[in-house]
């Protein structure tokens, strides 16, 4: 069997645990068949700027429901009439049992594969399912799944500082909250920071854009010897970790993991954007700095050439853009097989329905590698009972059956999503002669 051969062998591996599936069986045997009798989209700001989209599918089984992401904070309404108009009467009257072959049906329903809103929807859909499956045998989805693998998912945090005096105290706090990995980010602009030019400086053309702007030989320049001024600070014992957001291209991604090889990153993340995934292979050659790649991949075909091929060290996607628990745990499976780990991504706008799913996955596979922190407010933990706890840089789940999470809607609509001013876009970065800089 090739390597093509074998990745789709292990992409098509059914999921349920076999001690799972008979105990459910168990616990079912003798009931009315299962259908879906309705199902509902539930929309929230959770008390802050959030554009959260959930699922909620109601079965026959009176009580009995499940809820799941589908979180997109650029399209957030395109979702929420994808799910109204499309995949909900298209659900009604089916069997919630059937998690595989529903994913398979409603992945193939839309004719064209994939994209981001596809993928939001089937991550919904695939969520809820697997919440109700949990629900219905007593038993957390990482039974379902196998069982545990460890005893809680190790998290990195953010620091970042517009110094490296800055970035150096930040990274110092989170090792004293117990973080023993950390993601540092460095100087103006957010992204990118330690690249960019400030307003109105450089060399530019005459009338043009006059903000911020991005140069990669500035930044491949200026982010190595950041680290190695922290390193010289705390030491080898830390796991730093460095997001360039698909910044650079080419070459300069080359040269710029050369130069961080030194510093020895637990790795570096998006060091070049999806449509330049193929100069992986010559960072490869040059270097041995870990490379963390998938934050906006949409197609399994973007990831599973880089995991078989052995270019990448860590897969970085998030569930509710790649197809929910089921994708995710055949891409934890097919990762196990050839030395790469997980690293999904959960920071930012993400909602703890998500990070619930992706806990579950993590927590019950081999494959794990890290997961991205992020906490929420007070308000969300009190609208989202469950709501995962993280502590000294651990995340634990509630532990309750199915995704251990639930949804109060009185509350939730309390805090409706706000005006999405210019269509929710996500902002871009130019260069000194005004051109987009990926992001």
């Amino acid at each position: 069997m090739d390597r093509r051969s074998f990745a789709k062998a292990v992409l098509a591996a059914p999921a349920m645990a076999p001690a799972a599936a008979a105990q459910y069986d168990r616990r079912t045997r003798g009931l009315a068949p299962l259908t879906i009798k309705d199902a509902k989209v539930i929309t929230t700001s959770g008390g802050r700027s959030y554009r959260w989209v959930f699922l909620k599918i109601i079965t026959s089984e009176p009580g009995l429901y499940g809820i799941g992401s589908a979180n997109n904070h650029y399209q957030t309404h395109a979702v929420v009439a994808a799910l109204e108009k499309h995949l909900i009467p298209w659900l009604i009257g089916k069997d919630p049992d059937r998690i595989e072959d529903l994913w398979q049906s409603a992945h193939f329903r839309t004719y064209w594969r994939y994209g981001p809103v596809n993928n939001n929807v089937l991550s919904a859909m695939d969520m809820a399912l697997w919440d109700i499956k949990g629900k219905r045998a007593g038993m957390p989805v990482y039974e379902l799944l196998g069982g545990k693998t460890r005893d809680a998912v190790a998290c990195y945090d953010h620091a970042a500082g517009r110094d490296r005096e800055q970035a150096l105290a930040s990274l110092q706090k989170s090792l004293a909250n117990g973080f023993r990995h950390v993601r540092v980010q460095y100087g103006e602009g957010g992204y990118g920071g330690g690249g960019f030019f400030p307003p109105g400086s450089g060399n530019r053309p005459e009338g043009g854009y006059t903000g911020l702007a991005f140069d990669e030989e500035q930044y491949v320049s200026t982010i190595p010897k950041v680290f190695e001024y922290i390193r010289s600070k705390v030491g080898s014992e830390p796991k730093l970790l460095h997001d360039v957001h698909s910044h650079l291209s080419g070459i300069n991604a080359v040269e710029f993991s050369r130069r961080m090889e030194p510093y020895q990153m637990f790795f570096i993340e998006d060091v070049l954007p999806p449509e330049q995934i193929a100069w992986y292979r010559q960072i490869r050659q040059v270097c041995s700095t870990p490379q963390a790649v998938g934050e906006v991949f949409s197609h399994p075909y973007e990831w599973v050439p880089l995991v078989v091929e052995r270019q990448i060290d860590f897969v970085r996607c998030r569930l509710a853009a790649s197809g929910g628990i089921t994708a995710a745990k055949k891409m934890a499976t097919l990762c196990e097989f050839f030395g790469v780990r997980t690293a999904f991504q959960e920071g930012g706008e993400n909602d703890p329905v998500n990070q619930m799913a992706s806990y579950h996955v993590d927590i019950s596979s081999t494959a794990f590698g890290i997961q991205e922190e992020n906490q929420f407010p007070p308000v969300v933990h009190e609208m989202m009972p469950g709501t995962a706890q993280l502590r000294r840089g651990y995340l634990y789940g509630s532990d309750r059956p199915g995704l251990g999470i639930d949804i109060n809607e009185e509350m939730a609509a309390k805090y409706p999503i706000g005006e999405i001013r210019g269509g929710g876009a996500y902002r871009t970065d130019r260069a000194l002669d005004g051109s987009v800089v990926k992001p």
